[in-house]
């Protein structure tokens, strides 16, 4: 593939359908309201006929002008309408490929191809280093197995062997049954995001809709509509619900993972199918997340913490890896592909003494809410002292959940904001940890611990409020391998 080669003619199409996307709220807002009876639907038509033009010329120049071949151990790309810019990617610094097919991509027989390098999120970078938007299966294979040849040339180098046993075809670590991927849908979180997103979209218009007026009209009918209004929320969480469903079905469908040499290929998709690859030495943390719904059946999922990835697309640093499985059987999962992680540690818990300090911060936030509910919504508003109750239950939930543990090189810490979560990090990927102890707490003896690794843009990790204030300082000295005091001459301390 010495030769420079272009896209397929669909990635045309798909260029033009991209920055459709994002002229979408002011197009909308442009054809739809521009025009207000003053006799200027005539210009108001013209530009937006010009729009379309324009974007589709530029579409169709993005793909004439883009071009890329192998040559030298490296993947170069030329791009650009006025300006030519030419990028030469050696394949040493890719650290994954993305590969997907879309709606557009599968009729062709096409793939897009995002190359994710060690580069990618640093300095600024939003972006993958590199998106091959339309190409065959067949070239998306020959670069996949250039990156494989480089990578293992790599390792044979750094253990001194001349000969390594050629590429398995990868062990199935996990799979999810249609019986799985019916009850990830049915427990996601999905509903608030869905209610968020259409709660957005109708805010663009406030400039053309008279809320005033609505919902001046909307309190006058709630005085007597209490039952039809309690209906109508129904049906609105209902359809937001159907539609979480029915997204997450679509998305995790076929959802596997495949453990081949020293990476994990994970799969997924219906309708945009979808294959990356995470390199295992670039895994810095593993993450088991328990949301209140699935905590009540034993359910939970698991993600690992990546190097890579950028601002603008987390999902590469954040992978889930098992969407959902019984937490009992989570180490069965994992243990065999990511071997130097304990995945049933011993926890040690906050002390009975700082539950007092999770209750008063619950309580802090719950009572001017009640008090200005109970005094300005009479008497409904009263019902919400039952807020009360529910900040105690809560508080008591975060305290019972905050805790740690440290084996075999692996620092654990759990803790519960919304979702509980558990963290697994290995001391050599730890990039920062850090300490707090507030006035308050010093008299209490507690204190608070937080551990960082590198994640995509910026970070991640795990933070555990009001532990004992030894079992910190034995943290940050397995950590730091420096004198315990050290760490008290400041409330807060990040170690490089």
């Amino acid at each position: 593939m010495s030769e420079p080669k272009r896209l397929h003619p669909i990635a045309a199409l798909v260029n033009t359908l991209k920055q459709l996307k994002e002229l979408i709220i002011p197009f909308v807002v442009f054809v739809v309201f521009g025009s207000r009876g003053n006799g200027w639907d005539l210009v108001y038509l013209i530009g937006s006929v010009s729009v379309l033009v324009l974007v589709l010329v530029f579409g169709i120049l993005s793909w004439v002008r883009f071009t890329y071949r192998i040559e030298h151990g490296e993947l170069r790309i030329e791009y650009g309408i006025f300006i030519r810019k030419k990028r030469y990617i050696p394949f040493e610094r890719i650290q994954s490929l993305d590969v997907s097919q879309g709606i557009l991509q599968r009729p062709f027989g096409l793939v897009k191809v995002k190359v994710e390098t060690a580069g990618s999120g640093a300095m600024g970078m939003e972006d993958s280093e590199a998106v091959l938007t339309a190409i065959t299966k067949e070239e998306a294979s020959q670069i996949q197995k250039v990156l494989v040849s480089i990578k293992k040339r790599e390792r044979q180098n750094e253990n001194g062997m001349e000969n390594e046993a050629q590429p398995s075809e990868g062990t199935h670590v996990y799979k999810i049954s249609q019986g799985e991927l019916i009850l990830l849908a049915s427990t996601s979180g999905g509903v608030g995001v869905v209610l968020s997103a259409v709660i957005a979209f109708i805010l663009q218009f406030e400039e053309f809709i008279p809320y005033e007026r609505v919902f001046q009209g909307f309190e006058e009918f709630a005085a007597n509509g209490v039952i039809f209004i309690s209906f109508v929320m129904f049906c609105g969480f209902l359809l937001a619900w159907l539609i979480s469903f029915a997204g997450t079905m679509v998305k995790y469908a076929g959802f596997s993972v495949v453990k081949a040499d020293h990476d994990l290929v994970i799969t997924r998709g219906l309708l945009e199918k979808r294959q990356f690859t995470i390199p295992l030495n670039r895994i810095q943390a593993v993450r088991i997340s328990e949301n209140p719904i699935r905590q009540l059946f034993g359910l939970a999922s698991a993600f690992v913490e990546s190097a890579g990835g950028s601002s603008a697309n987390e999902e590469s640093s954040k992978v889930l890896i098992l969407p959902i499985a019984k937490k009992r059987k989570i180490a069965e999962l994992l243990e065999p592909c990511l071997k130097d992680y304990q995945f049933e540690p011993y926890f040690k818990a906050a002390p009975p003494r700082a539950f007092r300090r999770y209750l008063l911060k619950g309580l802090i936030i719950t009572v001017p809410i009640v008090l200005a509910t109970s005094l300005f919504f009479r008497p409904w508003g009263f019902l919400s002292l039952l807020l009360l109750a529910f900040s105690a239950l809560w508080s008591w939930l975060e305290f019972k959940d905050a805790g740690w543990s440290l084996d075999s090189g692996i620092l654990t810490l759990r803790y519960r904001s919304l979702v509980k979560s558990t963290v697994f990090m290995k001391k050599t990927k730890v990039q920062s940890m850090s300490i707090k102890q507030s006035p308050f707490q010093r008299q209490a003896q507690l204190a608070t611990i937080q551990a960082m690794v590198k994640s995509g843009h910026s970070g991640s990790g795990g933070k555990v409020v009001d532990l004992e204030e030894e079992d910190v300082e034995s943290i940050y000295k397995w950590y730091s391998h420096e004198a315990g005091n050290e760490a008290w001459e400041n409330q807060a301390r990040p170690l490089q």
